[in-house]
């Protein structure tokens, strides 16, 4: 008979998580090194949108990469307090955020534009021209 140290289960799981959070910013999947920023990501015509809020974000923090069909947006937010302030309640969290977005097709990297307005950040997306439908003429 042998006994479970339940210590060990935990850090199982803490390995597992940490492995999912560690992988490479161009595989098939959606990962992010925490819920920040949060991202929505809708078509608009032939192309996608993607609106990222990022509330006390300076845009000289920022970095979008694209490729493929991945972008990746990194950077800093910078949480600030007073000089000998006594903190008695903390939820604005800040440190450097990754977030990786997977689209299901393929885009155009050079057509990306980007607005950053009011701590919200708008990425006009253009899919690829080898990605959007033919049409197929029938002889």
């Amino acid at each position: 008979m042998t006994s479970n140290d339940p210590f060990d289960a935990l850090f199982r799981f803490q390995r597992a998580l940490e492995a999912r959070l560690a992988s490479d910013w161009l595989r098939d999947a959606t990962t992010s090194t925490g819920p920040f920023p949060p991202i929505n990501v809708f078509r608009q015509g032939d192309d996608f949108v993607a609106i990222i809020e990022l509330p006390g974000v300076s845009k000289s923090d920022l970095e979008i990469q694209a490729k493929e069909n991945a972008l990746r947006i990194a950077g800093r937010k910078s949480v600030s307090y007073v000089e000998g302030a006594s903190i008695h309640r903390r939820e604005r969290v800040g440190g450097e955020f990754d977030r990786t977005l997977s689209l299901p097709v393929g885009i155009d990297p050079d057509g990306i534009t980007a607005e950053y307005r009011d701590g919200v950040l708008a990425l006009f997306i253009p899919i690829a021209e080898r990605a959007k439908p033919r049409t197929v003429q029938i002889t």
